[in-house]
């Protein structure tokens, strides 16, 4: 092992536990990670350079360490670990082997799927949104700060030792591609915080995406030697959308940015028009960027929309909603055709959400709220799932997964009671009763 602490090397944390050092994991650019065993069981230690070691960091881990943040999505600093050799560290939680990094996927170098990937952007829209309704502004979102599983899309926020309380000068100013313009411009006044995190926020979700950088078109292909200056005139003196509607001096070149002409093409109006906002407007006015729960509404509803191709199965988003404009699958260019849908309305405050009955479509738990604080697309909160007859192929159902009966109604105004494990078949206009003031209806399209 080749690092600032060797294996065998005994710390002690601050809570009194005693650490010991079993191999390095990895380094980055303010210090060493490595495995080590503690009265707990086995955890990481991030380990900081002398030179990152300051006592600003040393202050900003302990304050993080004493909010005592438990929220699974992040591997939050647990506790402080003392003085060695002239730094310091801190313990969290070890990341499962099923989180890769985002380098792995922008290099294509992982499988996942459309699904995935909107998942994948719920989620993290949903973790900073929870950071920021506790006053901490991260500061530095990155894609080297979130990893995410390329199957389920769930994602888990590492190197958290830089988010402070909202409104902290001390720290970092972020990562050069994802800092907001009047950071990197360093404006009078301009600080990190929530705004700044909004639009890093912004340019994350269109790379997971778009697999893309919003700000990277033919100005960049132009650019002979890429140094910090000629940084600073991309993202923060001279910004400009690849797809800004006035001004197309910046548009992708057809011959090296194909990549994201066919994403922004498959991606939904819904979603451009969020990134549009985000990198026309929200470039020059913080306050204009787009929030959390509009990014959060916005794609949980193309989520629900997402539909396979008949004809080579390739996921595709289609825009949420009633009647959507007819679209062609973006891998063979066939004409999709729409399963039927299914329209949940939740009680006051109410609200609608459109499901897809594609095969397998779900329901979750958290399409029975109006304004879900947090989305689980996991076995746990499933509710109903669509379902192919076991004898009688091409014949589909609704199956309760949950533990009340509900109170189908067909269209002929004849009911039925539906317990749970038991299936409802699909036909159009089917009413579904599901309790607590949550109603469902089956629409052809």
């Amino acid at each position: 092992m080749s690092g600032m602490l060797d294996s065998g090397t005994r710390l002690t944390a601050e809570n009194g536990d005693e650490v010991e050092i079993i191999d390095m994991l990895g380094a980055g650019g303010q210090g060493e990670v490595y495995r080590v065993r503690t009265p707990g069981g086995d955890k990481a230690l991030k380990w900081y350079y002398p030179t990152c070691a300051t006592p600003e960091q040393e202050a900003i881990v302990k304050e993080l360490v004493s909010r005592d943040f438990d929220d699974d999505r992040f591997l939050w600093p647990e506790a402080y670990v003392s003085a060695h050799r002239g730094s310091f560290g801190y313990l969290m939680a070890l990341r499962p082997d099923r989180f890769k990094g985002l380098p792995d996927l922008f290099r294509r170098q992982l499988r996942t799927t459309t699904r995935a990937l909107l998942t994948a952007c719920l989620y993290t829209v949903e973790a900073y949104q929870a950071l920021h309704s506790r006053g901490i502004a991260y500061r530095d979102i990155s894609w080297g700060n979130v990893f995410f599983d390329p199957a389920t899309g769930e994602v888990l926020v590492c190197d958290n030792d830089n988010a402070v309380v909202e409104g902290d000068v001390s720290g970092i100013s972020g990562t050069m591609k994802f800092m907001a313009p009047e950071l990197v411009r360093a404006e009078p006044g301009a600080r990190p915080g929530t705004q700044s995190d909004l639009h890093s926020l912004a340019v994350l979700l269109f790379m997971l995406l778009m697999n893309h950088h919003p700000l990277e078109g033919k100005r960049e292909l132009g650019i002979h030697c890429f140094d910090e200056a000629a940084e600073k005139r991309l993202y923060g003196k001279s910004p400009l959308f690849v797809f800004d509607p006035a001004d197309d001096s910046n548009a992708p070149d057809p011959m090296e940015h194909t990549t994201v002409l066919a994403t922004w093409d498959a991606a939904v109006g819904t979603l451009q028009e969020l990134f549009r906002r985000s990198f026309t407007i929200g470039l020059h006015d913080p306050a204009a960027r787009v929030r959390e729960t509009e990014w959060r509404n916005a794609l949980r509803a193309v989520l629900d929309s997402v539909v396979e191709c008949a004809s080579c199965g390739r996921q595709n988003m289609t825009e949420p909603g009633e009647n959507p404009p007819s679209r062609a699958c973006w891998g063979c260019g066939t004409h999709l055709v729409l399963p039927p849908r299914l329209t949940v309305t939740t009680p006051p405050p109410r609200a609608q959400h459109h499901i897809r009955l594609r095969r397998a479509a779900r329901v979750h738990a958290h399409h029975l709220l109006p304004e879900p604080t947090r989305h689980d697309f996991s076995d746990a909160s499933l509710v109903a799932e669509l379902v192919e007859h076991p004898s009688k192929p091409g014949r589909f159902g609704i199956k309760n997964h949950s533990k009340d009966t509900w109170t189908g109604t067909r269209s002929d105004g004849t009911a039925q009671q539906i317990g749970p494990g038991q299936t409802a078949p699909l036909r159009s206009g089917l009413e579904l009763d599901l309790g607590s003031g949550v109603r469902a209806v089956v629409r052809a399209k």
